[in-house]
């Protein structure tokens, strides 16, 4: 009687255990090396910047632009402190009896009303253009809005240059009178309408200075660009 007996398979090693890796049979296949992960897709994400309203290279220009819009602030007292003095220096002289009086009124000299209007018309003009004086210190670049504004302030500046003039010699003549002509100066009598007269005509120097200042920083701040 045959018995089938179970064969055992042992493997054999090239080396002793514990003497470093096994050497594999020869006709073992290597075994495949795992599949190397993909590498991660890399998304670049564009890197969004606020809008700036100002820039570094605007800083000069927006000083120029502030100072011109305290500029027009402090003209536009200056100006009114003017037509007001002289719209209010009208003046009665009573001699002997209230039936005799000599009256000394601003209308009744085109050079002090000339003042008047050209005071007026200056500071209405200051007004308007405040927000636009405004526009240019938010946006310095603009050029077109710093041109007009200086063709404006040379007109007005011309007007009330005359004004100035014209009430000046006035002012003069009430005060020293013309020997040649036989004018008697009449401030020895109107003294508030003299006063008043006077500082209108002061008041109006300060308001041309200011504009001269306006026209020269313009010119210069359109010469910059």
């Amino acid at each position: 009687m045959s018995t089938s007996e179970a064969a055992t398979v042992l493997p054999v090693y090239d080396v002793a255990p514990g003497q470093g890796e096994p050497s594999k049979a020869p006709g073992a296949a290597a075994p495949s090396a795992p599949p190397a992960a993909p590498a991660a897709a890399t998304k670049t994400t564009a890197r969004s910047f606020p809008m700036r309203l100002f820039h570094r290279s605007d800083r000069g220009s927006r000083c120029m632009a502030f100072l011109d819009f305290l500029l027009r602030i402090a003209a536009f007292g200056p100006l009114l402190a003017a037509a007001i003095a002289t719209g209010t220096s009208d003046e009665t002289l009573s001699v002997f009896t209230e039936f005799y009086q000599f009256r000394a009124r601003f209308d009744d000299f085109p050079a002090f009303l000339f003042l008047l209007v050209a005071s007026a018309v200056a500071a209405g003009y200051l007004v308007l253009s405040l927000p636009f004086s405004a526009v240019i210190v938010l946006r310095p670049q603009t050029t077109i809005l710093r041109f007009l504004l200086l063709v404006s302030d040379t007109i007005v500046l011309a007007l009330l240059t005359a004004a100035a003039a014209a009430a000046t010699a006035i002012v003069a003549l009430a005060h020293n009178g013309n020997e040649r002509a036989n004018w008697v100066p009449i401030c020895m009598q109107f003294h508030g309408f003299c006063q008043r007269t006077s500082g209108a005509v002061v008041a109006s120097f300060l308001s041309v200075f200011i504009f001269v200042l306006l026209v020269v920083l313009a010119a210069f701040a359109i010469r910059k660009r």
